[in-house]
């Protein structure tokens, strides 16, 4: 098939929202079921965008060498650190569009992650393509207990556990931003309390996107 620059961007499906909601559980289901393929936004945040971060911190003459965690999970109160975190969306939204640029596929591109702001979306493709996944502050505390990565800073600081309480917040405020937005712009909000399986999420997530999904596979 021709390649197009806005082409994968705009066959692409979302699923963004707040972090401990099962969106990559989710998008993993969906991927078994039609053959799609999946652009996992942490994967590549961690990794080749942490590269292109530091690339232009420098370029910008912003860039001060290695983080201090202490300033990142300590001294910021959590409004401040979702705020920080909010405003860098943007730029790291630009780079998951540039990777997307880079695959040609019949096939619609499943890209799910929490910088996937619906605002963002919305000014590149349909909105309908997209859906937000939240959960309770319930589910999210109770996440924050039982999965290893949620419970723990992964980072050396003075008080590990007013920095897992900060990440909380900072979690809480960062996903009632992505449901305003979302509201706003029309776009469908799933809460997740923990009462149902992945999998019963997956299909109503999956029913939403029909009309934008090949046959299921077999």
């Amino acid at each position: 098939m021709e390649w197009t620059y806005e082409g994968t961007v705009r066959n692409a499906l979302w699923i963004g929202g707040g972090q401990w909601a099962g969106k990559t559980t989710v998008s993993g289901l969906l991927v078994d079921r039609f053959g799609v393929t999946h652009y996992h936004y942490d994967f590549h945040s961690a990794r080749g965008h942490e590269d292109r971060r530091v690339a232009a911190g420098v370029r910008r003459g912003d860039y001060a060498g290695d983080t201090d965690w202490e300033a990142v999970w300590i001294g910021p109160t959590p409004a401040e650190m979702a705020r920080d975190v909010i405003a860098s969306f943007p730029e790291r939204f630009e780079w998951v569009l540039d990777d997307l640029r880079g695959l040609v596929t019949p096939r619609p591109v499943l890209v799910d992650g929490w910088g996937c702001r619906p605002s963002l979306v919305a000014a590149v493709t349909d909105p309908a393509r997209m859906i937000v996944l939240v959960p309770t502050d319930e589910w999210r505390l109770r996440q924050s207990r039982q999965l290893p990565r949620a419970a723990r800073i992964g980072h050396q600081v003075s008080d590990p556990d007013l920095a897992a309480r900060n990440r909380i917040e900072r979690d809480r405020l960062i996903a009632l931003d992505a449901v305003a937005q979302a509201r706003a712009l029309g776009i469908r909000v799933i809460e997740v309390d923990g009462t149902r399986p992945a999998t019963a999420i997956a299909d109503e997530v999956g029913e939403h996107f029909r009309a934008f999904l090949p046959v299921p596979a077999a």
